[in-house]
């Protein structure tokens, strides 16, 4: 563990023989300058820039909250589950079985996210009109104070994938065991819960901006109106989160149990769901705080997680140590090495196929932004981390499904 002193709190970084951008400390340096802040700040393996908060940093705080901090991919996370399905119950071929998944999980962005959007419903299936009732109900009630809240596509979007680095996948275990994985978020109603809370904290703070180290670090004091509907906001957003991502993990494992010549399997009892975007209240050093993870899974002793790593890469379920220094915390996957746009620039098509080899996924220009050559290396960032988690199962995927 690394210790760096600033003119706020300290920080504390699991970044041993894994590269940090400079951005990307300069970003925790200004969260650490908060005056409610506390005790410090702690940075994972993954570390790498965001907007207004660092992605990979972990921040505890007294009577305040940042809405930048958490983002506005509220709720994403990663969901994993066990199979009784063996690697060599597979067939040779696995372009049915992802076929049959891209059916099933409405996944990408076209129309400019209009009615035509192919990664949303048209109509959604019955299962997800029965689950979206509850959210329904809390955003009729809650756009009576704040009406752009309703502008979102909750709706159409739940039991959906997105684009970006949310993906579906299959897996084999070190055993040969055949799981299921998906890394997915609350979509369009976190992101506009998010936009909107973050854009009202700055107005909030109109006359303070200036003296804040980062504009985006706005925040709302606790005590006042505007933090308890956040904190409401948030809480439901991650609620949505949680339900997209359960609901599309069935979609995924009855979808695959229809692929013609495979034997029937169940699941086992094994299943993970962790966010890695979001805020809670939670008890550290003997004190009662909120504690924003951006980029980063709770690993109290016992806790199981799930760390993966880029689509040509190695994934970890792991079991958390309750590490107290970093808030009992581990890193949320690998970390972004370079931007997209870096990314797109240097990476062929090529080398993309190359880097996937033996994994049933797009091959396209258009996934070349997630390449793994774009994320940091895996076993790096596990290294790191040895006094967070231990390594419960090592998963490989076989198939990978993009946004």
């Amino acid at each position: 563990m690394l210790i760096t002193r600033t003119s706020g709190v300290p920080i504390k970084a699991w970044t041993d023989g894994v590269p940090v951008e400079a951005e990307a400390m300069a970003q925790a340096e200004n969260l650490a300058r908060m005056p409610f802040v506390f005790r410090h700040v702690a940075l994972m393996p993954d570390v790498h820039k965001g907007i207004g908060a660092t992605v990979g940093s972990v921040v505890a705080t007294e009577g305040a909250v940042i809405p930048a901090a958490v983002g506005v991919d509220i709720g994403c996370g990663m969901m994993a589950v066990e199979s009784t399905l063996s690697a060599a119950q597979l067939p040779d071929n696995l372009k049915s079985v992802r076929r049959a998944i891209e059916t099933a999980v409405p996944h990408g962005r076209t129309d400019n996210g209009g009615r035509n959007d192919r990664g949303a419903w048209g109509r959604p299936p019955p299962v997800v009109q029965v689950a979206w009732t509850p959210f329904e109900r809390w955003l009729k009630a809650f756009s009576e104070k704040h009406p752009k809240i309703a502008e979102n596509n909750g709706y159409r979007q739940l039991a959906t994938l997105g684009t970006g680095n949310h993906f579906v996948e299959v897996c084999l275990d070190e055993r040969d065991k055949v799981w299921f994985m998906l890394h997915s978020g609350s979509r369009g109603f976190g992101n506009r819960v998010g936009s909107y809370f973050i854009e009202l904290a700055k107005r909030d703070m109109w006359t303070a901006l200036g003296n804040l180290p980062d504009r985006d670090l706005a925040y709302f004091r606790e005590g006042t109106k505007h933090f308890d509907d956040y904190v409401e906001a948030v809480g439901m957003a991650q609620r949505y989160a949680r339900e997209n991502r359960e609901l599309m993990m069935r979609a995924v494992v009855d979808a695959v149990r229809g692929v013609p010549g495979l034997p029937l399997f169940e699941t086992t009892q094994i299943a993970v769901n962790c966010h890695h975007n979001y805020v809670e209240r939670e008890r550290h050093f003997g004190t009662d705080v909120l504690v924003t993870r951006k980029g980063a899974v709770r690993a109290r002793s016992g806790d199981l997680g799930i760390i993966p790593g880029s689509m040509g890469a190695k994934s970890y379920i792991v079991r958390g140590k309750g590490n107290e220094q970093s808030f009992e915390s581990c890193s949320h996957g690998a970390g972004r090495i370079m931007s997209r746009t870096e990314a797109k620039k240097r990476f062929t098509l090529a080398d993309h196929e190359a880097a996937t080899s033996g994994v049933e996924c797009r091959k396209d220009a258009d996934v070349i932004d997630e390449t793994p050559g774009a994320y940091k290396n895996i076993d790096a960032v596990m290294a790191a981390q040895r006094d967070l988690v231990d390594v419960v199962h090592t998963l490989k995927q076989v198939v990978c499904v993009k946004g």
